[in-house]
């Protein structure tokens, strides 16, 4: 992708964390886009939809950067950019669990999708976009995000972190499928059930799993 190089423009507000602590009403995004006027549209649609964009980054080292200093709640970011391709640096910000992730790419490199995600990617949306391609793909990394943050929340260790995440997946999966619930939906009841019988979720997860084995064993 051919980029036109700008210095990135940032708002006054550089609360690392306001987000988290709740002294943001609107969702925090840091836009990383190479080419300058994709990433000015993008800023545009982004602030007409009412999000607060924090930062604007041209090149995936930026992106890093600024995502790690300024804490928001979401980075945009497309997937070709200079120094730092934006699937490397979607991996760092995941990996720092620092937030959720949305990925943007042309219609010709959606075999990069599958890459984009193992990175830690939640959502994706194909150029040429709008607000109705935009704005749904943000909420759905954004819960995403959250449900991963709330189940490792329970947990210190990294290696019991990422198993108690594929037991609460699986369990998700199993929700679906017996109760016709959809992800969001599962998630919700497990965390609720969690609550209501004072359990960690990775417990009710493992419980859902339990019973499905047993009734399939029947």
């Amino acid at each position: 992708m051919q980029g036109i190089n700008v210095g990135n423009s940032q708002n006054s507000d550089k609360r690392p964390g306001a987000a988290a602590s709740g002294t943001s009403a609107r969702p925090r995004v840091v836009v990383a886009e190479d080419e300058a006027l994709i990433r000015l549209d993008l800023v545009e649609l982004l602030e007409e939809q009412g999000y607060d964009v924090v930062a604007q980054a041209s090149d995936g080292e930026e992106a890093v950067a600024l995502a790690t200093e300024l804490e928001p709640d979401l980075v945009v970011m497309d997937v070709k950019m200079p120094k730092m391709d934006g699937i490397t640096a979607a991996d760092k910000i995941a990996e720092e669990r620092i937030c959720a992730v949305v990925m943007l790419t042309a219609f010709s490199q959606r075999d990069l999708i599958d890459r984009a995600k193992e990175a830690g990617a939640m959502a994706y949306v194909v150029k040429p976009f709008d607000a109705s391609d935009v704005v749904p793909a943000i909420e759905i990394a954004m819960a995403r995000f959250a449900e991963i943050r709330a189940v490792e929340d329970e947990i210190v260790d990294l290696e019991e972190r990422l198993e108690s995440r594929k037991i609460v997946d699986q369990a998700k999966g199993m929700l679906q499928t017996s109760l016709g619930l959809t992800e969001p939906e599962a998630f919700r009841w497990i965390q609720k059930t969690a609550m209501d019988l004072r359990k960690s979720m990775r417990e009710v997860a493992q419980g859902v799993i339990d019973h499905g084995a047993h009734n399939k064993h029947k």
